[in-house]
């Protein structure tokens, strides 16, 4: 395996990044044979259902993903099943999850995977055209699915670089890092010492264990931030829209919507809303193809 092309590691020069290499290879497999969860998404080499646990774990945690994972793969079993679903079906299947527009790619991005004859593709421009796949999602499912040579990025792979290789480092950027993920991800297939599939599983393990004994290494990256409030922000009463929508199929008046939400917010301490506030948060919702209004009445 070569050094990164600018020789850091370490702030070492390149002659002894390429032994520093070695060592922190070493010492990330080692670390995941100890700490291997197994998790029921890794029983499994399907690029439809590695895609939907990639899209499941974005900032959501494995315990609450454990269990919601394997009771969408029962409901919408591969990616024609899910591409055949209406979107309310999906939504409704999301809830709890988080960022109702995750929930829409995924039915979007299946919908073109079966239109092209239902095979994912392997190629990390190609998954990367699908709507809602970005970066990380294509490459974990490169990596994951088949075994060939990506630039995963995420939180706990990103924990483990900074910790070993950026110990003392403040404001990482994500460009000093990638070279390195790069470089020490195996090449497709592996090597002699592991492979991109299991050196992945082990980057992602240590880096959870790293998170629990550790206070938030993540705020050394330069691209750390603290999520915003949820409760009484935009996003919440958008959710809270989606979410009677979706208990009320045969579709509902903005007057009965706004009565709905108002008597939830007020038992929350906020404010009621009004039905010109939630008209305009159903005129938002439709435009992203979140909802229709029918003969005066909102469906999801």
């Amino acid at each position: 395996m070569t050094a990164p092309a600018n020789g850091r590691l370490l702030g070492m020069d390149t002659m002894h990044a390429t032994t520093d290499i070695d060592i922190f290879l070493q010492k990330v497999v080692e670390q995941g044979h100890a700490l291997y969860r197994d998790l029921p998404w890794r029983r499994t080499q399907d690029p439809y259902a590695i895609w939907i646990s990639e899209v499941m774990l974005q900032q959501t945690q494995v315990v609450r993903v454990d269990g919601r994972w394997q009771r969408w793969i029962e409901r919408f079993p591969t990616v024609d099943a899910l591409a055949a679903a209406s979107s309310a079906d999906v939504l409704e299947e999301w809830q709890g999850m988080g960022y109702n527009r995750r929930a829409l790619a995924l039915l979007h991005a299946a919908q073109a995977v079966s239109a092209s004859g239902g095979l994912f593709p392997k190629g990390e421009r190609e998954l990367r055209a699908l709507p809602g796949i970005g970066p990380a999602t294509a490459a974990g499912i490169r990596a994951f699915s088949f075994n060939l040579h990506a630039v995963y990025l995420e939180t706990n792979v990103r924990t483990v670089f900074l910790h070993e290789l950026f110990p003392e480092e403040e404001d990482v950027s994500d460009r000093d890092i990638i070279p390195l993920v790069d470089a020490t991800c195996p090449p497709d297939g592996g090597n002699e010492l592991t492979d991109p599939r299991s050196w992945y599983y082990a980057l992602l393990d240590y880096g959870a264990y790293l998170k629990k004994i550790l206070p938030n290494p993540s705020r050394r990256s330069r691209g750390y931030t603290k999520q915003s409030r949820f409760e009484g922000s935009n996003r919440q009463k958008r959710a809270a829209v989606v979410r009677v929508l979706l208990s009320r199929r045969e579709g509902i008046s903005v007057e009965e919507l706004a009565a709905e939400l108002s008597r939830s917010e007020l038992a929350a301490g906020r404010e009621a809303l009004f039905a010109d506030d939630v008209e305009k948060l159903l005129d938002q919702l439709a435009k992203e193809g979140f909802c229709e209004r029918e003969r005066g009445l909102w469906h999801a």
